[in-house]
């Protein structure tokens, strides 16, 4: 059976009406025991609900202070000042604009995580987000927290966890460590972290009309399966947050056994305070007894709970990581002299070699960057320069992409749209045999898309083998 999917909302907390939607197409067969429930919480809305699980999903990006002035559409994320909508969903691997990472494509109603960083985390030193991939939450803490902030980016499964050290780099900070572990592993660090995001994996309701896989994979017997795993996962972090730490937990569900009965069970086995958070300026965030909910009905988004705790108990807080016998162990070499005029603002900064690699890393917590090398899975740390072999110092992608280098320092080439996709395809192409011999910058309406290596006649596209572009455009 088809249906005619019509959809006009007016959402009073954006200044925006969204495009009318008309769409043709199967109507989406939900589990008639999760209709069941969600008609018991809802009562009467159940039907708006319904009615906007059948409608086409909100576009929305996420924009980076890379490129100034960029505003992709006048319709902007209520509860995020760099959240806009798009009218469409172009297609985004098309765009060289993504790849610089000049903006995110992420759902608008986890962005509500930049007013929560805004309201309690403008002090906080040590941050975790522990199961961070594909990374839309990191970079928008990247964006709210202080630069000083030290954000640790962590993801269990390895294919996962490159994804995210991916979109990491493209954001473009320094203050930041991807690591590949199990939550069980910060267990080593008792009371490091000043908040912890757990963006606990979960059954997965808010998705279904983005992922009609989340739909056949639903079933009482799931939802009872990801809430123990979600325990498990608390448990084992807890300790990592000091005492009078924030947990910032969140799901994208709508069942209570994810949400607010585990605030409840947080409260009352762990130790914590369910704190409030002020959602007076935005229309349709529904607040609970434990917690926030929003739901396609009310907001311009997809299911998503969060809330926010304060760890009571006596926690172990330890300052820093006991790192002096690792850094004695370590081979470091000064590079500051070398690299001082290649980054900007390089008085902040320890440039050291480690294991045939030329690292930027923040004088704030040069210890710590350190310490989590050696004891954790690190796929990146801090900034990497460059890799040197013998004399020959091989400039990274990461420095290419990072807000610290600067580019000012290093012959670059402005190139076309085909050109700008012929390079993120890792095809050769041809710069003027006039250019400098020398590692050049390859820009796209002035944003940093990667290096090549211009030997004359011909250069070496030198954009990451497993990065490109594969689709045929």
């Amino acid at each position: 059976m088809k249906i005619l999917s019509l959809l006009f909302y007016w959402f009073h907390a954006s200044p925006c009406i969204v495009v009318l939607l008309i769409t043709v197409g199967p109507e989406m067969q939900l589990p008639e025991l999760f209709v069941e429930r969600m008609k018991a919480m809802l009562g009467a809305d159940y039907a708006d609900f319904e009615q906007a699980l059948q409608s086409p999903p909100p576009v929305s990006v996420r924009v980076n202070n890379k490129l100034e002035n960029y505003k992709p559409s006048e319709c902007r994320v209520p509860w995020c000042d760099t959240g806009y909508y798009l009218e469409e969903r172009p297609l985004f691997t098309a765009d060289p604009l993504l790849h610089a990472g000049v903006y995110y494509v992420q759902e608008a109603s986890s962005m509500f995580l930049k007013h929560i960083a805004k309201a309690f985390l403008s002090q906080a030193e040590n941050v975790l987000d522990l199961c961070a991939a594909p990374g839309g939450k990191s970079t928008l803490l990247l964006e709210s927290l202080p630069d000083h902030t030290l954000l640790v980016s962590n993801e269990i499964i390895r294919s996962r966890a490159q994804i995210l050290a991916e979109n990491i780099t493209k954001w473009g900070n320094s203050n930041v460590v991807v690591t590949n572990n199990a939550p069980k592993d910060f267990r080593q660090f008792p009371g490091f972290f000043d908040a912890v995001l757990v963006d606990a994996p979960c059954s997965g309701e808010g998705m279904f009309r983005k992922d009609a896989g989340a739909i056949k994979e639903w079933s009482m017997q799931n939802v009872q399966n990801c809430a123990i795993r979600q325990k498990s996962i608390l448990q084992d972090v807890w300790g990592s947050l000091k005492d009078s730490g924030l947990l910032i937990y969140s799901t994208c569900t709508y069942n209570r056994e994810e949400n607010e009965e585990q605030i409840a069970w947080i409260c009352g086995e762990l130790g914590a305070e369910h704190l409030k958070i002020d959602i007076s300026d935005f229309d349709g965030i529904v607040e609970s007894d434990l917690g926030y909910r929003f739901y396609p009905h009310k907001v311009q988004g997809e299911g998503l709970f969060m809330a926010v705790l304060r760890k009571n108990d006596s926690g172990k807080y330890t300052p820093g990581l006991r790192t002096n016998k690792v850094l004695k162990e370590s081979k470091i070499i000064d590079r500051s002299k070398l690299y001082s005029n290649q980054i900007l603002n390089s008085e902040r900064f320890e440039i050291i070699e480690l294991q045939n690699q030329i690292h930027a890393i923040p004088k704030s917590h040069p210890d710590v960057y350190l310490g989590f090398r050696h004891r954790l899975n690190c796929l990146l740390n801090g900034v990497l320069i460059a890799d040197t072999k013998g004399k020959d110092h091989i400039p990274a992608h990461q420095f290419a992409l990072s807000k610290i280098i600067n580019s000012r320092q290093f012959s670059s080439f402005e190139v076309d749209y085909d050109t700008a996709i012929s390079y993120l395809k890792r095809d050769n192409i041809l710069l003027p045999y006039t250019t400098q011999r020398s590692y050049v910058l390859i820009r796209y309406k002035q944003q940093v898309l990667g290096w090549v290596k211009h030997l004359g006649n011909r250069t070496n596209n030198m954009y990451p083998q497993h990065w490109r572009i594969k689709m045929r455009l």
